[in-house]
């Protein structure tokens, strides 16, 4: 499982954990807090009467038939109100009003008038000067319904001679309470959900960071080329650690490299070096003079080889350091293969090869110019030193798709199969079919090492009556800048 799941996974677990205890408790408030609420109207609504009775209660008028049929009016009147959607059709209050004895007087729904009321909670807490409020279970409109009741005491001074208490079911308030806690719901759904989606597109960042950050190292622990473009990844944090991996990467591949290149200098040099002083040493004998020039020609071959490999060396460890082409521009492969059959007419001539080439003069590629033509110069003396005398050459260049390619045949023996996959090694080489001796082994590593740098492909394979080697460069690499370190 792959860390950015895991962190989505645990941001999920979190998410919805605390999206359930939010929502369950608010949910647990809703009710209470309607109540309450509800509750505090009340108490202001029965002492409102209170005070508009007290006269009428002293004078003894309070039976009389005007506030009973203000009363009786009050519970039958019928509403039109819309309510945030809820329609409400009649008064849910019920009041009624008790003399200093508990006795009651007057009824907004004419049912009680006359019983005794003084054991009921608010009426017996009025009267003994407490709040008085209770809550009693009763059927209202045919289902049963808790419903609050809350008394205020009529004064005359400071006596107590009467209580006013103003009801409400519950069940009148339960629709805003269903509502506030769908509404809730849905609103804690929509957290959740937008929670969720904000978790999963942080994850699927910081998991795309991360594995760009992992190809590119484990990229560089293959020993392949690789960059980031300066705006690969977005966290300044993995941005240093990528440096740190550039920089240390540089720091080992220094190391390995430098031991790695004394070992071949240590080999590959034993054997001209030891040439060279056979000869020294033999010419410090008398020797005929034809001996003598046979030393001192076998001397120039020798040091003429060990500077070769020097300079070859030299530009496969600088090619091999680099990341990206240096100064890429667009480069016409037409110039560049008329200057290199120029620049080798004499050798060409002095085999009697045949030179054909096939490509549009306007072709061009994507490349640093100075490394195309040294590959291409590889390719092409590859191409002569194994073509017999007389032989035929063939140069064609195009594109395939998206990419260019350019492709040196050459008529002569085919490579063996097990040689064929080793060609582009360091130091590997096949004797010339004219004189028996090897190269250097290093002018198709340096083809090999120049296709990689532009993101392209070399190869090398038989076909009928040669070989043929193909270089393929994309037209346009994408240009990358690696991240400061």
């Amino acid at each position: 499982m792959s860390l950015s799941l895991r962190l989505f996974l645990l941001y999920s677990l979190f998410i919805a954990i605390c999206a359930y205890f939010v929502v369950a408790v608010v949910r647990d408030e809703v009710k209470p807090g309607v109540r309450q609420t509800t509750e505090e109207t009340l108490v202001d609504t029965a002492n409102l009467l209170a005070e508009l009775l007290k006269q009428a209660l002293r004078d003894g008028n309070l039976g009389s038939g005007a506030y009973l049929d203000i009363f009786k009016h009050y519970g039958e009147r019928r509403l039109n109100a819309n309510i945030w959607g809820f329609a409400k059709q009649r008064v849910n209050h019920r009041i009624y009003v008790t003399d200093h004895q508990g006795i009651v007087l007057l009824d907004s729904h004419n049912r009680a008038v006359g019983h005794d009321y003084s054991q009921w909670n608010d009426v017996h807490r009025t009267l003994s000067g407490e709040y008085g409020a209770r809550s009693s279970l009763e059927t209202v409109d045919g289902q049963p319904s808790t419903v609050m009741y809350v008394a205020a005491p009529i004064r005359d001074g400071d006596k107590i001679i009467g209580v006013v208490s103003v009801a409400k079911p519950n069940v009148s308030v339960q629709p805003f309470i269903d509502r506030s806690k769908r509404r809730l719901a849905v609103f804690g759904a929509a957290i959740a959900v937008l929670g969720l989606v904000c978790g999963g597109f942080f994850s699927w960042w910081l998991g795309r960071e991360l594995r760009r950050l992992r190809h590119y190292a484990l990229t560089l622990s293959q020993g392949k080329r690789a960059s980031l473009p300066a705006n690969a990844l977005r966290s300044k944090e993995l941005q240093q650690l990528a440096g740190a991996i550039e920089v240390m990467r540089r720091e080992l591949d220094g190391k390995v490299y430098v031991e790695h290149y004394v070992q071949t200098f240590a080999h590959e040099f034993k054997s001209p070096l030891t040439g060279i002083r056979a000869a020294i040493e033999l010419l410090q004998s008398p020797l005929v003079k034809e001996k003598q020039q046979q030393f001192l020609s076998n001397i120039e071959h020798e040091s003429g080889r060990l500077l070769q490999l020097i300079e070859q060396l030299l530009q496969l460890a600088a090619l091999e350091q680099q990341q990206v082409p240096k100064q890429p521009s667009n480069v016409l492969l037409g110039e560049c293969i008329n200057d290199l059959l120029m620049n080798n007419h004499p050798r060409i001539a002095l085999k009697q090869l045949r030179v054909d080439c096939e490509f549009n003069p306007q072709l061009w590629v994507y490349a640093e110019k100075f490394l195309l033509q040294q590959a291409l110069s590889n390719l092409l003396d590859n191409a002569i030193a194994f073509s017999p005398v007389q032989g035929h050459i063939r140069i064609t260049a195009g594109a395939e798709g998206a990419a260019r390619y350019i492709r040196i045949y050459n008529r002569g023996p085919a490579i063996p199969a097990y040689a064929l996959s080793r060609l582009s090694e360091r130091f590997f080489s096949l004797p010339r079919p004219d004189s028996g001796k090897k190269s250097s082994g290093l002018g198709l590593s340096l083809v090999a090492e120049m296709a990689n740098l532009h993101r392209g492909t070399f190869s090398i394979r038989n076909i009928d009556g040669g070989v043929e080697c193909e270089l393929a460069l994309p037209p346009s690499p994408a240009k990358k800048h690696t991240i400061n370190t």
